[in-house]
């Protein structure tokens, strides 16, 4: 553990509450221009979360307001911390980096604040910089030592070869991820995701996450990839380059599986799996576990899609529906196609709703497990909280950043 905070730093940072609220966000962004000038650490981030999104330098921003107002009761600040630290494994974030980010992050303070960033201003945020550095340094050796000890682990950057490619829908694409060394893979925990290092041809170097959506084994990874519809923009570029040009034989360069989102394998109670468009993938790899373990556990499969023409993987979580006595499922299509059989390739019109889950599942006992775009996120997460879900009830992954769902129930490590 790091030494404890000063009462002086802990009095410093608070004070500065008020001008975080003002200029948090244009601190954020001068530090990730100043990191960035820096073409080794620029490359570790998923650049389609800044430019024409800013999704991150919002999060970030948020976040460090978080840390501002709670740095006298960082207990309440766990469940970030353990977030922040699964995804630094998943993009092989190593001690020698954080230097950077605290020199960055500083100098971002005292560019926006001027004057107002004293000596003591600085001092105090450098020495709360480092205790929480030291936090993260910590909780990722020992994630690292973990994976790299479990059977068929590893740390850092592993080849693998795409051993097949199947089309789920027209715009959703899945791959099969077998070792090129030929050795095991360490079983994922159901809802978890891999880090992939990408270099791409006129592009360059790309980090991106992508939930596993198969059932975990100790022989291969799938991944389920969304091709996006702006592949010149940066959130576009990693997934039309694995639809254009992934196929069998191809090696991708792939970090072991990491996220604090996954099912309790070891509840016996109900549980809803809500998702939204290609938010399905880690849902399907919960279905798995539970036609392997738990059949008759109540569960809820609830899923929204556009129409037919998109929604992925629908017999297979027909095929373990089936095979789960304790499971149902109820889809969603917003805008069903004339091809579109209500009753038989989809059950709902309209869009997945908080006050349908209120209606239609089990609300007072059942942890809900959700995962899909933002503003799918963020209105079923609040609708559930208005219905008196409690947040340790509410867990979620989501695409990118979490800048506008920072006042939604905080997100509980399923363990």
């Amino acid at each position: 553990m790091p030494k404890p905070l000063s009462a002086s730093t802990i009095a410093a940072v608070k004070a500065t509450v008020p001008a975080l609220e003002a200029h948090g966000l244009a601190i954020t962004r001068r530090m990730y221009e100043r990191m960035f000038q820096n073409p080794a650490i620029r490359e570790l981030f998923n650049q389609s979360h800044h430019g024409e999104t800013g999704s991150q330098p919002k999060a970030l921003a948020g976040a460090v307001l978080a840390y501002a107002r709670n740095i006298d009761n960082l207990g309440v600040l766990g469940g970030a911390v353990e977030r922040i630290a699964q995804k630094h494994v998943a993009l092989n974030i190593l001690p020698e980096h954080y230097p950077f980010v605290a020199e960055a992050l500083l100098a971002a303070i005292k560019d926006v604040l001027g004057d107002a960033a004293t000596d003591e201003i600085l001092a105090a945020w450098g020495e709360a910089y480092w205790f929480l550095a030291e936090l993260l340094i910590g909780r990722e050796a020992t994630i690292y030592r973990d994976l790299a000890s479990a059977p068929g682990g590893w740390n850092g950057w592993r080849d693998f070869e795409v051993e097949s490619v199947t089309d789920e829908s027209a715009i959703i694409r899945s791959f099969v991820l077998v070792p090129v060394d030929g050795g095991k893979v360490v079983p994922h925990k159901p809802g978890q995701y891999l880090g992939f290092a990408l270099d791409l041809p006129g592009v360059g170097a790309l980090r991106r996450n992508y939930s596993i959506s198969c059932a975990p084994n100790d022989r291969a990874y799938r991944i389920t990839v969304k091709r996006e519809a702006a592949p010149a923009l940066p959130a576009g570029r990693a997934s039309n380059w694995l639809h254009d040009h992934a196929g069998p034989g191809t090696v991708l360069k792939v970090a072991p599986p990491a996220g604090d989102f996954f099912l309790d394998e070891a509840g016996q109670g109900p549980i809803v799996l809500v998702s939204g468009g290609v938010g399905l993938t880690p849902m399907v790899s919960m279905l798995g576990v539970l036609a392997a373990k738990q059949p008759q556990r109540p569960a809820w499969y609830v899923h929204g899609a556009l129409n037919g023409r998109v929604h992925a993987l629908r017999n297979e979580v027909r095929d373990l529906i089936a095979t789960s006595p304790g499971s149902n499922s109820r889809i969603f299509y917003a805008e069903p196609l004339d091809t579109d059989r209500q009753g038989v390739d989809y059950d709902e019109q309209g869009l997945i709703t908080a006050d349908w889950l209120a209606a239609n599942t089990p609300i007072d006992t059942a942890t809900y497990y959700l995962c899909g775009p933002k503003p799918f996120l963020r209105d079923i997460t609040r609708g559930l909280a208005r219905h008196g879900v409690p947040g340790e009830r509410i867990r979620y992954e989501f695409f990118g950043p979490a800048d506008d769902l920072l006042d939604a129930p905080e997100r509980q490590v399923a363990a």
